[in-house]
């Protein structure tokens, strides 16, 4: 489980691999604005401390190399889904291919399991072929679309659903 001391790096690795996502052809102000602005220090202590939020960090000998967060009382934006979302899963690229994220997900999976939660869903941008890959590999099903939206701009994300049954 994540603590207070982990939020400067969870903070850095969402900024990290938030900006390698969504930043592809430059950085506009707009974007690195949301970016800073949304990962902050204070928010990530503030998620948690939360009794909704179910945050963990994978720590290698140098420090945090990723994290999961799974959040309850989040209603999906699609039909058949449960109200508990993966809602923040980031590894950093250089871990990728090391197992890191597949420990993350199955101990978050494990998470919901023994909450007794039926489904959990997640989004992931739609361009993002290698999240797309790792989560229907792991058993996740596409079950619709959505945009993620900052201000008035929206950005198409796929919807995920793991069934536990």
């Amino acid at each position: 489980m994540a603590n207070h001391s982990d939020a400067s790096s969870i903070a850095a690795i969402s900024i990290e691999v938030w900006v390698g996502t969504y930043l592809k052809k430059g950085v506009t102000a707009f974007l690195a604005d949301y970016a800073l602005e949304e990962f902050t220090v204070h928010k990530i202590r503030s998620l948690i401390d939360a009794p909704n939020q179910f945050i963990l960090v994978s720590q290698n000998e140098e420090g945090i190399d990723g994290f999961i967060r799974v959040s309850a009382k989040s209603p999906a934006p699609v039909s058949y889904c449960s109200d508990v979302q993966i809602s923040t899963f980031y590894v950093q690229p250089r871990h990728h291919g090391k197992g890191i994220g597949k420990r993350l997900l199955y101990a978050a999976l494990e998470h919901c399991r023994e909450t007794c939660v039926k489904s959990v869903w997640l989004t992931t941008n739609a361009e993002n072929d290698p999240a797309i890959a790792f989560y229907l590999a792991q058993g996740f099903e596409h079950v619709g679309e959505t945009n993620f939206c900052i201000d008035d701009k929206g950005y198409l994300n796929n919807v995920y659903r793991y069934s536990f049954y």
